[in-house]
């Protein structure tokens, strides 16, 4: 059995078009010494799609199983759940990674591998959207999300939120964040942020962009406060 069929199996979706499945498994970089480098022969344009079709059936899943709820606490629930790092845990789970075609030089950051594998599962929702329509894509992302959404029995705060009520629980000023470096090309950039809360030493957080990387830095400064 080949890759591709091998992960129709494990996702549970047989494409009509096989190109389809094929484009979302195509990461830009890939194509960087190709003749050819047009949007329509890499995978953001299913990304972009994939996107939004995730979002989409997020929200509504949150709708349903959290009634009680107010908006605030479904907002902080969809924002973990569409994450990088969450669609990286699902790509993971998909097997996705032996499967995209990046170009050489893209598997030499941890943060880098994270966006590209989460990239890539937004842009299979997207290609399974346009092969068999929303119904199909949803039933894909309620296999996948279901179990990762009821495990969170409280809306989850981020890292930065909960660096911010931390030092202001202790009277501290708001922590300081500023960027370090931004390097890398246009189609996979790399953010170093730091963040500084006073009487203690800055952290440093990495992510494929700024608030990735605020994150990352928040997170790393919380560890190290608790």
């Amino acid at each position: 059995m080949s890759c591709r069929a091998n992960l129709e199996q494990r996702i549970q979706h047989t494409f009509s078009d096989k190109a389809l499945l094929e484009l979302a498994l195509i990461h830009r970089s890939a194509t960087v010494d190709s003749a050819v480098t047009s949007p329509e022969v890499t995978n953001e344009r299913l990304e972009f799609l994939g996107d939004r079709v995730l979002g989409l059936s997020i929200a509504d899943m949150l709708y349903d199983h959290f009634s009680a709820e107010p908006e605030g606490s479904l907002a902080r629930r969809l924002a973990s759940l569409v994450s990088r790092e969450t669609l990286a845990v699902v790509a993971a789970q998909m097997e996705l990674q032996d499967s995209i075609q990046v170009g050489g030089s893209e598997g030499e950051s941890e943060n880098r591998t994270v966006s590209i594998a989460a990239n890539a599962c937004e842009a299979v929702i997207g290609a399974v959207y346009l092969d068999a329509g929303f119904d199909a894509a949803k039933d894909l992302i309620v296999r996948y999300w279901q179990p990762l959404m009821v495990a969170e029995l409280s809306p989850p705060k981020d890292s930065k939120t909960a660096l911010q009520e931390l030092v202001q629980g202790q009277g501290l000023p708001l922590p300081v964040y500023a960027v370090v470096e931004s390097t890398g090309p246009a189609h996979a950039p790399l953010f170093k942020m730091s963040v500084t809360v006073e009487g203690h030493d800055p952290a440093i957080g990495e992510g494929a962009s700024k608030r990735a990387a605020t994150q990352a830095a928040a997170a790393a400064l919380l560890e190290h406060l608790s």
